[in-house]
């Protein structure tokens, strides 16, 4: 083995010429693929860290019945199915131990309307706001007013629906108890103060299939922006989640909250046609006194209209958002929960985050798709050049393969020194391109390089370019340096093997 490496580095040093060519191809092509790896990886964790942990979770509960995965950015502000029983899943949520925590919560397509005549669209997130934002690392940043609290009725709108409001209907929202507050206003709306349309109120109409749309009117807590991806989510409005439930007609908490009482029930039970049975001696269990005195104010009057105390699970939720704990893979925990709910005929299934948001969730697999097939055809092109340049080189030493055959080199000896010099180039430049791929990686994380255009944002998984290069990227560019080396020497090594003793005295 000694001989056989020594004899292939004398061989690389005579042809330095064909040896540098072969090994600048190496080189390029392994710091491509090293450096694009480390882009795309950076990608996913980015997407990942901003995408999964501050608005999706890993996984998504949503029903059985809901025709795509696709649920947070629907095409034409198609309706998300309601959830079946939702106190029956948070009970085999709760068996879960691989799930860190999870909220329930509602999405849906919705009209904003004026009392002007014009109308708008809003997407709308229903949620218990504290909930939300302890499970989405506080994402949800306040501009003006204040943030919603648990059980508070109300909306947080963003502050690119404001700005877009009052470009289309000269509108300007804000918050209700804190007012209006002049300094909040972009530059083109203080040129038009005047002759603004003050509101600290929106009229949401509900939208989907399922159900009948209803009007509501919310007051306006909080106008907000979200700290990572702005971009893409200040789409979404956040609103309370019974005020959601109104909005697009359903199940309420407190709808189920109402106790029926037991005359009412038996009325609602009756089947009998004879309606007059209802009606007996002891319907009326005591005479009305007219001159009984009622008091309307104080302690002693309590309002008909007072709300019970609900429990706000008990209405309805069309989505769940999962997250998982650390060490358990996003696969593994997905096809757990499916058979589980299968099992359980529980009518309802789990998605990763990358199918709830659709294309954007593909972008990162297609970027790294596309790159791993450009340095491919690089590594092509280079498999090609090196298997010429080394088949030229064999036929140049027919003379010293045909002495060596002579003497008793076996055709093994002949096809190792081969793979040894290829080896050596290929070890030495694409060693060095994943070196040197390793180092600028670091460097551009150390630059720390802003993205305000929202594509550049997703292209970095964040508004800051950060590269990563994991251990299985490395690993993935050495075989792929092996598998090139390897079928860059077949041939060669093959053409040399074929070499007799006969064709060097020949030559001579």
């Amino acid at each position: 083995m000694k001989l056989i490496l020594k004899i292939a580095w004398r061989n690389i040093k005579r042809h330095k010429g064909k040896s540098f060519v072969i090994g600048a191809i190496l080189f390029l092509g392994a710091f491509i693929m090293t450096l694009g790896n480390a882009v795309t990886s950076g990608m996913n964790r980015g997407l990942q860290e901003n995408i999964a942990n501050r608005f999706t979770g890993h996984i998504l509960v949503i029903s059985d019945k809901q025709e795509t995965d696709n649920v947070l950015f629907t095409p034409m502000g198609k309706s998300v199915n309601v959830l079946p029983e939702y106190e029956n899943i948070k009970k085999l949520l709760d068996e879960q131990k691989f799930i860190h925590q999870y909220l329930p919560a509602a999405k849906g397509f919705s009209m904003i309307l004026t009392e002007e005549g014009d109308m708008d669209f809003s997407l709308l997130i229903g949620v218990e706001f504290e909930k939300y934002q302890k499970m989405f690392l506080n994402n949800v940043i306040l501009v003006e007013g204040e943030l919603l609290k648990n059980g508070q009725r109300g909306v947080l709108l963003s502050e690119d629906k404001r700005e877009h409001l009052y470009d289309e209907q000269n509108i300007w929202i804000h918050p209700q108890k804190s007012g209006f507050d002049e300094k909040f206003l972009t530059e083109e709306a203080q040129k038009n103060k005047e002759k603004l349309i003050l509101k600290d109120n929106i009229v949401f109409m509900g939208s989907g299939d399922e159900n009948m749309a209803l009007d509501i009117r919310s007051s306006v807590a909080g106008i907000v922006k979200y700290q990572f991806l702005n971009e893409f989510w200040q789409m979404f409005n956040i609103i309370d989640i019974e005020s959601f439930r109104e909005c697009f007609n359903y199940v309420t908490a407190q709808d189920k909250s109402v106790e029926i009482s037991a005359e009412k029930t038996k009325i609602l039970e009756f089947e009998s046609e004879d309606l007059d049975s209802l009606f007996g001696e002891d319907v009326v269990k005591k005479p009305m006194d007219n001159n009984a005195k009622y008091k309307l104010d104080g302690a002693d009057f309590k309002k008909k209209t007072e709300a019970r105390p609900v429990e706000i699970d008990k209405g309805s939720y069309n989505l769940v958002f999962i997250k998982l704990k650390e060490r358990f893979s996003i696969e593994e925990s997905l096809k757990k929960l499916n058979e589980l709910f299968k099992s359980k005929n529980a009518g309802v299934r789990a998605i990763s985050w990358k199918s709830s948001i659709g294309q954007i969730g593909d972008m990162s697999s297609i970027i790294k798709g596309a790159l791993f097939g450009f340095v491919m055809f690089i590594f092509f092109t280079a498999a090609i050049i090196i298997v010429n340049t080394l088949s030229m080189a064999a036929m140049e030493r027919i003379n010293e393969i045909g002495m060596m055959r002579a003497v008793g080199a076996q055709k093994s000896f002949i096809s190792s020194m081969f793979y040894s010099e290829t080896f050596f180039l290929s070890a030495f430049f694409g060693g060095l391109g994943i070196v040197s791929a390793a180092a600028v990686t670091l460097f551009l994380r150390f630059l720390e390089i802003e993205a305000d255009n929202h594509m550049l944002q997703l292209l970095f998984g964040g508004e800051v370019f950060s590269p990563y290069l994991s251990f299985t990227d490395i690993l993935i560019c050495v075989l792929e340096l092996v598998f090139v080396t390897i079928i860059s020497a077949i041939y060669p090594a093959h053409v040399a093997r074929k070499i007799a003793p006969l064709e060097a005295i020949a030559r001579d």
